[in-house]
């Protein structure tokens, strides 16, 4: 079993493909007109084109936004981005004028950032250390 898909709520799809591959670069898979306005709009690591998808799904439903602000008032990610880097990240998505909720923090092996998507929810980038061969 492996994960496909998964998938976080935007307030606006437009908004959310521009932030999600024109800021952080991630690639445009699908994008189907479901009608009324909505698509089916997912994206994938430029780095993984055939990698898990993650699908920029409408916030329409009355349960998403109590849920997604408790998450955001107490400052708790929505879900979580792998980059080699998490301080150059920082630094290059702070240029681009991403807001920051958390810098970079060393967390034991972990360094973690935590940034506002500008659709509604926080993100989290985290640098694991690179495995040795010894483990």
């Amino acid at each position: 079993m492996k994960i496909h898909m998964t998938s976080v709520f935007v307030d606006d799809q437009a908004k959310a493909e521009h932030f999600y591959t024109e800021i952080l670069g991630f690639r445009k898979k699908h994008d189907i007109p479901l009608g009324e306005g909505a698509r089916w709009l997912t994206v994938v690591s430029s780095e993984e084109p055939g990698g898990t998808e993650l699908l920029l799904e409408p916030a329409g439903h009355p349960a998403v936004k109590p849920y997604r602000d408790a998450l955001v008032g107490d400052g708790i990610p929505l879900a979580q981005f792998a980059v080699d880097d998490v301080r150059a990240e920082y630094e290059r998505l702070t240029a681009l004028g991403v807001r920051f909720t958390q810098e970079p923090v060393e967390m034991g092996p972990v360094t973690t950032a935590v940034l506002d998507d500008t659709c509604g929810n926080l993100i989290q980038l985290a640098t694991e250390p690179k495995e040795t061969a010894a483990g």
